[in-house]
């Protein structure tokens, strides 16, 4: 995703603006074709769910756009709450989940979150702000409205897999896969990669969102190459399209009792009861 230089580069300033989003926020009903056809089969869900159950508990939604992943979370939570700075996305999103009783959604940014400490059991965010250096100050954010014992879920790209991420490789020749998966480890996050299958109607839908995706040269390289993968000729047609997508789970929890200052725990460390100083949890 071609933001992530400019993103990370305010960050690092310090700087506390939103940043448009080049998809979503200018290309909408096509960013909704996106979203209907990623994951298919529901790989990441199911890590999510592995990772922490939201069952019963009240869930944070950061960087939630139009609210497409809100009603998922609200089938098993006790509350959802959508976090998005863009105003006409929080608007659709309120209309998205407008009959759904337990799910509210508000204006706000990842940096200086609207809601008061140790407010929620899980909190998530996917291919949203959370791109590695310089995302400390939603880190800290996070930290702030977990409660003890809570869990942060962040979703991102894998920019190591193939094609998908050979393609974002060549929009983004600074991003360095390996120094953002360290950047994460050294905050206390587990990892865990997921490879995913989007599904797409037709050839023209495909098309329609890589567009949005990347940058015009590497847009047309990734149609041609999906095309063949799909044995797809040249006219739009109405064959179904695939194309595998890889992504990272990062998962942090939120100590339940006294640990060194300025260090976490593992899940797994987490749920045995026992705490562990061995990662640092903020920078």
């Amino acid at each position: 995703m071609r933001w992530f230089p400019r993103a990370v580069s305010s960050f690092r300033r310090g700087g506390d603006e939103v940043l448009p989003s080049p998809n979503i926020w200018y290309y909408q009903k096509a960013y909704e074709v996106e979203n209907r056809a990623q994951d298919v089969d529901g790989e990441i869900w199911r890590v999510l769910a592995e990772r922490r159950d939201w069952s019963g508990a009240d869930v944070l939604d950061i960087g939630c756009g139009d609210g497409f992943h809100l009603p998922r979370f609200a089938a098993k939570a006790r509350s959802v709450l959508g976090i998005e700075p863009h105003e006409p996305l929080v608007r659709d999103a309120r209309h998205r989940v407008g009959d759904l009783p337990n799910v509210e959604v508000r204006q706000g940014r990842a940096q200086r979150l609207p809601v008061p400490d140790a407010a929620f059991d899980v909190v998530h965010a996917r291919t949203a702000y959370f791109f590695g250096p310089g995302c400390e100050p939603g880190l800290r954010e996070a930290e702030r409205v977990l409660r003890p014992g809570g869990t942060l879920l962040i979703v991102d790209l894998d920019v190591a897999s193939e094609p998908y991420g050979r393609w974002m490789r060549l929009d983004l020749p600074r991003y360095d896969p390996p120094g953002v998966e360290k950047f994460f480890a050294r905050q206390g996050f587990d990892c865990r990669k997921v490879m995913t299958r989007w599904l797409f109607d037709d050839a023209a839908a495909m098309e329609e969102v890589l567009k949005i995706e990347f940058s015009a040269p590497v847009a047309a390289k990734a149609i041609a190459e999906v095309r063949r993968l799909n044995e797809v000729s040249s006219g739009t047609g109405t064959k179904q399209v695939t194309l595998p997508v890889g992504y990272r789970v990062h998962t942090r929890t939120k100590p339940t009792g006294l640990v060194v200052p300025g260090h976490s725990v593992s899940p797994a460390e987490a749920a045995s009861g026992v705490p562990s100083s061995a990662s640092p949890r903020r920078p």
